[in-house]
């Protein structure tokens, strides 16, 4: 026998630095982990959502102890017992004599290496485990659906609730199991209860028995997965096209697994008494039996139903399955009570022009209301006319919300004079500047959507609340704004009584210097008045200035946290917040209001889907934030959240009183979520249908709109979402807000649309419409239109509006060195029950530095024919008739200027972007004025039509020398216009 080789020690110098390392490590890791919680807490505890933070590293710990002990202490355990019945004598034999070796190594240290082994096993298991409070929360604070599932008749809170649960608790058990018993044969084979290539007994009594009582409790768990796995039928996909238990499923996989279930139960009970037998035969054939059941029953047999029995006849074996597919799929996105509404247009030759004035002339809510500013176009042109100073900024993608004003509701593009950090320049850009100086954004800016500015300026939003101080018809008495989309880094605010205000608040007057500053007063902020608040933010920020500057000081506070999406999302965890909050001013004060959904992903026979796929559209990440890319199968917009702008408090209502998740997670969470009749009315009035709800649905009605099992199965009625025929992007036409009145409706009402095209073809098929009123909220509407017809869809309408003889030339004109077109939103406007109207506004955008987009001309389509005008009036004359246009836009102007004695003021530097002052002439609604402000002007604008025309007579007759001349022409008017306009600015 060979001696055994040495085992390998440290120097006592080696030992301590390997030591001191190893504390180091563990001590900043371990002060990093307090610091973040202990900040997490502060905030919760600013909030008041303590109740959260408790309650959900309560469950987080319970689940980590729980899984830890168990995993750790069960493994260990196992690997304790092999090694405590390790046999006295082995024999001799070369396999022993090179394991001698490892056990000389292992036995002194056997203690620290259980230890280390349980310790690293129960921390993996625990941290896997904790992820999944909220498992655990749903299953222990479940409540009832009031519906069943149609296969087995169990409520559906099972599927949602239960089952999850019960699968977590067997993946841990088998996983418990099977480490176990890894953790045992690598004992008994090292200690020699297991001997593969010694002669004799392979395994000693004490190494069967464990062996044998470890294999029997992973066959008993085979049985419950087998029993679970019925219920798991209903998440199937063997139906192709649609999600659930199928005919194979039902027919020839459910039985078979109840088979499987006693089989797995036989063998487990084969295993276990294999401990008084002694005799594997007995198990090993119960195994075997196991497995070719397994294959016959429950792989072969259903295969050969699926191909020879279903197959041939498809969609008629599917037909029951598939109903309750559909049923199922529209009840879990909440699309089971839709009003569809067979709609017709005549697109064929020239539309019913009596008819349509006739509609005209009942319409005084959807043209007059027709929204042409777009919201995701004008960012730049609010920031170039309001933004005051280099310090402020506006998002990236404003708002569309409605105010009442004088009894008149009226859709506005809105948005928030926030803080832009990166607006800052290089001698601003100090620690105490970012984070104590400029802290806060001021204004609320809000400009009717169907107006525009008259005179010079022509083309411009009609900015009726505006300016600093806010002034304007949507009175605003607390105008700062701490916490908003464009604020990711903290402000340190407050500061002793009578101190001297530090925080820039606004400029002073129209003055380019002076400024007016401020302190913080709100209930907003985490307190950092004693040393170690200081010590713990300079830890948690990294930041030495929480300890020597002297802006932090007794009084201070740090706003933390400060998107308010994020801070809905920090104090419920258990929602999905939509991608884009926006901002309404409530009781003088600007909240930001959002949508939160709950979710879940084990409805029965609901379609699977993944939710930041389903979201996302040509607009997602330019202002608009994505959403997680996590499988669901249900989703209600069960919360609305706001959150105080100036002080960042949160308020979380209950939307969907009747969703049994939201009610599960009440029950968790007790009086985090207020009650719907807490709401306070004004609110009540802007919420708004969320878009990405409406991004969800529209995807599920491109298949589920049809009722017949055969034609969904055939898919020969399938709808597709349009790509955004103003973006140079194949992703979906985002859905959009309009203030319109819906066939059937006896007046307007703010909701969110989208057209739907046939599938793989460019032709509408239908017009979805989700009402966003209070009295009718969420009401969803379909206008079918027939399939036989050829309508235009917006990619048609958009082609047809760049290729018109009209609106080409212009194209080139407005895409030049100096300038770019920019096509707005297509919106898709019902007129009555005569059609649907196409309104896209065309901006143009100075390619020169703070150039920003002014509306130039309006397009409009029915059926066949298209307007292009100046205004939205002139372009519906074009279509329908004269006298159209006026009929269509007389409405009374429910907009006030802004004030005139509040001017902004002019940033140093940028006068050229400096907002006009205000003028006498009012705005125009429906596009912008005419061009013919003097004489001068006038002959260059007949100049202008006049070659025009020659260049569409030339394009027509083929004449290229005639279109070249025509093309001289239009420049030269062009730029005899341009001059008399500079000439006419000057005067």
């Amino acid at each position: 026998m060979r001696p055994p080789v040495p085992v390998p020690t440290l120097s006592r110098r080696a030992k301590l630095v390997i030591g001191a390392v190893a504390v180091l490590l563990v001590l900043f890791s371990v002060v990093g982990t307090l610091t973040n919680v202990y900040v997490d807490f502060l905030w919760f505890e600013e909030t008041g959502f303590t109740e959260v933070f408790w309650t959900e590293l309560q469950a987080r710990a319970l689940l980590f102890v729980i899984a830890a002990v168990a995993t750790g202490g069960f493994t260990a355990l196992a690997m304790y017992l092999a090694y405590r019945f390790r046999p006295t004598f082995r024999p001799m034999s070369l396999e022993q004599q090179n394991l001698e070796r490892y056990r000389q190594s292992l036995e002194p240290r056997r203690g620290l290496v259980l230890t280390g082994i349980a310790v690293v096993l129960g921390l993996f298991a625990g941290f896997t485990a904790q992820s999944n409070w909220d498992t655990w929360l749903s299953f222990r604070n479940s409540t009832d659906f009031g519906r069943t599932d149609p296969q087995f008749g169990i409520d559906i809170s099972f599927f949602v609730f239960d089952y999850p649960f019960y699968r977590l608790l067997l993946g841990f058990g088998f996983a418990i199991v099977i480490l176990s018993l890894i953790g045992s044969l690598l004992t008994h084979y090292v200690f020699g209860g297991l001997r593969l290539q010694t002669p004799g007994q392979k395994l000693t009594p004490a190494a069967r028995v464990q062996l044998s009582v470890l294999l029997g409790v992973f066959l008993a768990l085979k049985a419950v997965a087998y029993w679970l796995d019925r219920y798991g039928l209903l998440y199937s996909d063997r139906g192709g096209v649609f999600t659930g238990a199928s005919y194979t499923d039902v027919n020839a996989l459910l039985v078979p697994k109840t088979i499987l279930v006693f089989v797995a139960a036989v063998c487990a009970v084969a295993f276990f008494a294999n401990i008084v037998v002694r005799n594997f035969l007995l198990p090993a054939a119960a195994l075997v039996l196991l497995l070719v059941s397994s294959l016959v029953i429950g792989v072969a047999y259903p295969a050969i139903v699926q191909q020879f029995v279903v197959s041939p006849s498809a969609n008629q074996r599917e037909a029951d399955y598939i109903e309750r597919a559909i049923a199922s799929t529209r009840d879990a996105y909440g699309l089971s009570d839709i009003d569809y509404v067979d709609y017709a247009q005549d697109t064929a030759g020239d539309p019913d022009v009596g008819a349509v004035l006739s509609e005209l002339r009942n319409d005084t809510e959807t043209i007059p209301n027709a929204r042409l500013l777009d919201p995701n176009v004008l960012s730049d042109t609010f920031t170039a006319r309001q933004q005051i100073r280099n310090v402020y900024g506006f998002p990236e993608k404003l708002d569309i919300d409605r105010y009442t004003i004088d009894g008149q509701t009226q859709d506005y593009v809105v948005a928030v004079r926030e803080l832009n950090s990166d607006g800052l320049s290089e001698n601003q850009d100090s620690w105490i500047n970012r984070h104590t100086v400029y802290t806060h954004g001021n204004g609320f800016v809000a400009a009717p959507a169907n107006q525009v500015t008259a005179g010079r300026e022509g083309g411009e939003p009609n900015f009726t609340t505006g300016n600093l101080p806010t002034t304007g018809n949507i009175p605003v008495e607390q105008s700062r704004v701490y916490y908003g989309e464009l604020m990711e880094d903290y402000s340190v605010v407050g500061a002793p009584e009578g101190a001297t205000p530090r925080e820039f608040d606004q400029p002073e007057g129209g003055s380019d210097e002076g400024e007016i500053n401020n302190t913080y007063d709100g209930a907003g902020g985490i307190s950092v008045g004693s040393f170690f608040r200081q010590l713990t933010f300079a830890v948690y920020y990294r930041e030495r200035n929480f300890l020597l500057s002297e802006a932090v000081n007794e009084e201070s506070k740090v706003l933390h946290v400060r998107n308010p999406r994020d801070r809905v999302e920090k104090a419920a965890p258990f929602l999905e917040v939509d991608g884009d909050p926006y901002p309404a001013v409530i009781d003088g004060r600007i909240v930001w209001i959002l949508d939160g959904y709950t979710t879940s992903d084990s409805y029965p026979y609901s379609e699977q889907m993944e939710l930041g796929e389903a979201t996302t559209d040509a607009l997602t990440g330019t202002g608009t934030t994505a959403l997680p890319n996590e499988t669901f199968n249900y989703i209600r917009n069960s919360v609305k959240a706001t959150v105080d702008a100036y002080d960042g408090t949160v308020r979380l209502f209950e939307w969907d009183e009747s969703d049994p998740v939201l009610q599960t997670y009440m029950k968790a969470f007790p009086g985090v979520v207020e009650p719907r009749e807490s709401m306070p009315p004004e609110l009540e009035s802007h919420v708004r249908y969320p878009e990405d709800l409406f991004k969800v649905q529209r995807e599920i009605l491109t298949r589920y709109h049809v009722d017949d099992p055969v034609a969904f199965y055939n898919q020969n009625d399938r709808w597709q979402i349009p790509d955004d025929p103003t973006q140079a992007t194949t992703q979906d036409q985002p859905p959009y807000y309009i203030l319109a009145q819906r066939p059937g409706d006896d007046a307007a009402s703010f909701q969110l649309t989208s057209p739907m095209n046939a599938f793989e073809r460019q032709n509408l098929s239908a017009f979805i419409s989700a009402s966003s009123a209070p009295e009718t909220y969420g009401q969803i509407q379909i206008l079918q239109l027939p399939g036989n017809t050829p309508f235009r869809g917006p990619g048609q309408v958009q082609n047809a509006f760049e290729t018109n003889n009209l609106v080409r030339p212009d194209l080139t004109l407005f895409d030049s060195d100096s300038s770019e077109a920019v096509f707005g939103n297509l919106l898709t406007l019902p007129i009555g029950d005569e059609g649907l109207l196409y309104v896209e506004p065309l901006y143009v955008r100075s390619s020169g530095e703070g150039g920003f987009p002014l509306l130039q001309k309006v397009l409009v389509n029915f059926g066949d024919r298209i307007g292009y005008a100046d205004t939205l009036s002139e372009a519906l004359d074009q279509v329908f008739g004269a006298g159209a246009g006026e009929l269509a836009t007389d409405s009374d102007d429910i907009a006030d200027t802004v004030d005139e004695d509040a001017t902004p003021e002019v940033v140093p530097g940028a006068e050229d972007e400096a907002p006009a002052e205000p003028t006498d002439e009012a705005p125009v609604d429906g596009g912008t004025t005419g061009t013919t402000g003097t004489p001068e002007m006038a002959g260059a604008v007949e100049n202008i039509n006049a070659a025009l025309d020659a260049l569409a007579t030339a394009q027509r007759d083929g004449d290229f020398a005639g279109q070249g001349q025509a093309l001289e022409d239009l420049q030269a008017a062009v730029d005899a216009y341009q001059a008399a306009q500079q000439a006419a600015a000057a005067e």
